[in-house]
């Protein structure tokens, strides 16, 4: 049987859930339709598997992002 979430549980998915939506806005992604938004996930994931090149590709683009918000 399983378990109920602790309330300290509870706060880190919810903590996490909020910091993905969050990348979804940075994307400037907010308005597209949730269909879409989860096409472009698996399509994404499917790209990256066992393609480090790839990976490595987007990982450049989000740390440039992520570094011009530091600035």
């Amino acid at each position: 049987m399983a378990r109920a979430m602790t309330t300290d549980a509870r706060k880190k998915d919810t903590r996490e859930k909020i910091e993905l939506g969050g990348l979804i806005v940075k994307a400037g992604l907010r308005y597209e339709k949730r269909a879409l938004l989860l096409g472009l996930l698996i399509d994404a994931a499917g790209r990256i598997h066992g393609d480090d090149a790839e990976r490595s590709r987007l990982t450049a683009i989000g740390a440039e992002v992520f570094g011009r918000d530091a600035e």
